[in-house]
């Protein structure tokens, strides 16, 4: 189903899948909500970041939309968005930096139409950057991780949230190196749910089933109450 578009700001969260521009820190931020069905509905929100716009990546790239399905079909209604510069977004890449300033603007959104929810961020490569890197400022309930850039991106310095985090490795990753990744999180003092997939690369070609299913997996435990009669 194509989203309903907005004029503006939307005030309280959609009921059906929409389209809208929201305001961040270098302009307006291309958004996409949608929401789980009725029956499966919880009290959860999913803010999703995607790969590094400075080599294609957006909120379409498969890896995010499988996410977005996978958060969605266990009860989440989701948000994607487009960092600055990217789409229909507007500003300049920022290496990092200031989309971490765009996810706090989606995310302070999400705070004030769903006061009540907890807040799950997720991300896909860089997007797994930028929300590690955020997760705790913003007060993350969940973090899952697809494919984290450690080894490419600074990862040391990092403040690491305290809350349930998933993070799904290929093991065949030709863009980030996987024992990189592996490496870094036996260095962490607590240390992430890790799940290894074997015979796939970076974006999970004939693998995204896969991806699907290990996270509906690992996250169902995390899962928030129901929301009641479907509503907010």
């Amino acid at each position: 189903m194509n989203p309903t578009a907005f004029s503006a700001d939307p005030s309280a969260f959609p009921d059906q899948a929409a389209s809208f521009a929201l305001s961040g820190p270098a302009g307006k931020l291309e958004t996409i909500t949608d929401v789980a069905e009725p029956a499966e509905a919880r009290r959860g929100t999913a803010v999703i970041c995607h790969p590094n716009p400075a080599q294609g990546g957006t909120m379409h790239n498969k890896v995010v939309t499988m996410l977005e399905r996978s958060l969605r079909e266990l009860g989440l209604d989701t948000v994607r968005f487009n960092f600055r510069g990217t789409g229909e977004s507007e500003g300049h890449y920022d290496e990092g930096n200031g989309e971490g300033g765009d996810l706090a603007a989606v995310v302070e959104w999400v705070r004030r139409v769903r006061p009540g929810d907890a807040l799950w961020l997720a991300g896909f490569s860089f997007g797994s950057y930028v929300s590690i890197r955020n997760a705790v400022r913003l007060r993350a309930d969940a973090l899952i991780s697809i494919a984290p850039p450690a080894g490419r991106w600074p990862f040391d310095d990092i403040e690491l949230p305290a809350c349930p985090w998933l993070v799904v490795m290929g093991e065949e990753d030709e863009v980030v190196e996987p024992q990189a990744v592996f490496d870094w999180i036996d260095s962490l003092p607590v240390q992430p749910e890790l799940v290894r997939m074997p015979e796939t690369g970076h974006f999970f070609h004939r693998r995204l089933m896969d991806l699907r299913g290990a996270v509906k997996h690992a996250a169902h435990a995390w899962l928030p109450a129901k929301r009641e009669n479907g509503g907010a």
